[in-house]
């Protein structure tokens, strides 16, 4: 059985934020501004532990059915988000549809990779079909993203909801029950000690 004591790439999946909001007698738009802080912390834990690279799932290009101010707040927020995270240093790479008028402008300068710090891929504007039609042209969208060792799941989902597939193909999939603004240390710990304990010979 083969072990690795830290994932080399972890992806995140931080749901649950309207019903964390809805949950707290407040407008559904709130959740996504209550997520921001969380964000930051789960990244400079990622620096702390020595992760090299991260993705994030910022927004799909199906949240960009709902209602508007819906979407101008989680839009905002990853804005707020990924602008934060490079200030303190992370080499920033969006992945996303940016010929969208829904794709943020303040984010079109890292469409290629600005940084030297720990890499991080935000997928903003994103959706899988648009990924892998790339392949069209010989590789995906996506092809700056490495191989995913881990996806940690907050709000409760049992599903990849189109994050990363290729990417994703031989990932352990981490779930935490609480929803993604009541983010705690432990939960991402828990993730890294379930990690140590997965098998991951990749079918070898």
């Amino acid at each position: 059985m083969t072990r690795r004591v830290l994932p080399t790439h972890v992806g995140f999946i931080p749901d649950g934020n309207r019903r964390w909001a809805a949950g707290h007698r407040l407008p559904k738009q709130s959740g996504y501004q209550a997520g921001i802080m969380p964000g930051l912390d789960l990244y400079e834990m990622c620096k702390s532990r020595g992760i090299p690279e991260v993705s994030v799932f910022g927004f799909t290009q199906d949240n960009t059915k709902r209602p508007s101010e819906q979407i101008q707040a989680f839009r905002s927020a990853c804005v707020a988000f990924a602008a934060e995270i490079v200030r303190r240093g992370a080499a920033l790479l969006v992945v996303g549809d940016d010929k969208s008028a829904q794709f943020p402008d303040e984010l079109r300068s890292f469409r290629t990779r600005q940084g030297e710090g720990i890499k991080v891929n935000f997928l903003v504007n994103y959706h899988w079909e648009w990924d892998l039609a790339g392949l069209k042209h010989g590789q995906i969208r996506s092809q700056d993203v490495s191989r995913l060792d881990l996806i940690v799941r907050w709000g409760g989902g049992r599903r990849l909801s189109g994050f990363l597939p290729v990417q994703s193909v031989y990932a352990d999939f981490f779930v935490v029950d609480q929803h993604w603004p009541d983010f705690r240390p432990k939960h991402f710990e828990d993730a890294l000690n379930w990690f140590k304990e997965q098998d991951q010979t990749l079918g070898g």
